[in-house]
């Protein structure tokens, strides 16, 4: 496999954050999305972390690229496990889940 060299797009999330919770309706989707973003956001680290395109996961995978900008985009479709598990691999990472008590209102 060719050496290849991943160099992300910077982009400043909180600043973008700030902008577009000034539109209306905003900030009430993006928190009934938070745990596919903070997914998505995991995601994206590890892949970039680990240097790869989303070409070099989609090899690792047996699938295609668009298959795999599909699994990084937030709200977009829910992932199975074994898919999570797959990516994971791919990107030197292990899944873990785990439910956690939610906090008294």
């Amino acid at each position: 496999m060719a050496d290849l060299k991943y160099k992300p797009v910077r982009h400043n999330h909180a600043e973008f954050l700030a902008k577009a919770k000034q539109r209306p309706g905003f900030a009430e989707a993006y928190e009934s999305l938070e745990l596919e973003y903070a997914l998505a956001s995991q995601m994206l680290k590890a892949r970039a972390k680990a240097g790869l395109t989303q070409d070099a996961v989609a090899e690792r995978m047996g699938t295609t690229k668009s298959a795999i900008s599909r699994l990084e985009a937030a709200g977009r479709h829910a992932p199975s496990l074994a898919t999570l598990k797959k990516y994971a691999a791919a990107v030197g990472c292990e899944l873990q889940v785990k439910l956690v008590p939610q906090k008294p209102a």
